[in-house]
């Protein structure tokens, strides 16, 4: 019986091991695939071309509308009233609907950053006029700015969160699996090593 324990303990730790290391591959499938993908496009940046496309469009506020941005707003930073914000949206196909607004004496300005773009809005307080610019960078830039976490909301930066921690999960899972095989596999401990040297040797004589 003591001689069996060991063996049971070893087969009951392998056991847990290959769950959580499968079921953290599982989860981070999808994502790995993506930053992998995408460490490519970013290290190579400057080899992908990219023509953004611009989207300009103008407009001029309804007396109605323009008659709620005449009183001073509670702060610099305060967003559109949502009426104006919903016209602006539905006339111009903006998305400026609870995005921090710059107000000044004479113009109201919003930054509407996005994942793979761009775009602002301007209204002139005097006479009405929008003036609205729209920047797409394609689907790889979106896709770098999914890598980056670049204005992606709060969503995306949990699920950035998650997908780390899964990445951790996998890691040391294998890390373990790696030191219980390591007697019949030779070859394992070199190659970790070799893992964690090449990087650090690289970092420390060719990055200044």
């Amino acid at each position: 019986m003591d001689n069996q324990t060991p063996t049971r303990r070893r087969a009951y730790w392998l056991k847990t091991l290959h769950q959580w290391h499968w079921i953290s591959s599982a989860l981070c499938l999808l994502g790995m695939l993506l930053f992998a993908v995408t460490g490519l496009t970013l290290n190579n940046a400057s080899h992908i071309e990219s023509k953004p496309r611009v989207t300009h469009r103008q407009a001029r506020l309804p007396e109605t509308q323009l008659q709620r941005l005449q009183a001073p707003p509670p702060s610099k930073k305060t967003p559109l009233p949502a009426e104006v914000a919903l016209w602006l949206d539905g006339e111009l196909g903006a998305d400026s609907a609870g995005r921090p607004a710059e107000w000044s004496a004479d113009e109201i300005y919003v930054s509407m950053p996005r994942a793979g773009g761009d775009a602002w809005l301007s209204i002139d307080l005097a006479s009405g006029d929008v003036e609205y610019e729209r920047t797409d960078r394609g689907w790889i830039s979106y896709l770098n700015d999914l890598h980056k976490g670049r204005n992606t909301g709060a969503a995306w930066s949990w699920f950035l969160d998650v997908f780390a921690v899964a990445c951790l999960v996998f890691s040391l899972t294998g890390l373990l699996l790696l030191k219980m095989h390591a007697g019949n596999r030779a070859a394992t401990w070199p190659m970790v090593g070799l893992g964690v040297v090449i990087p650090v040797v690289l970092a420390l004589i060719f990055i200044h």
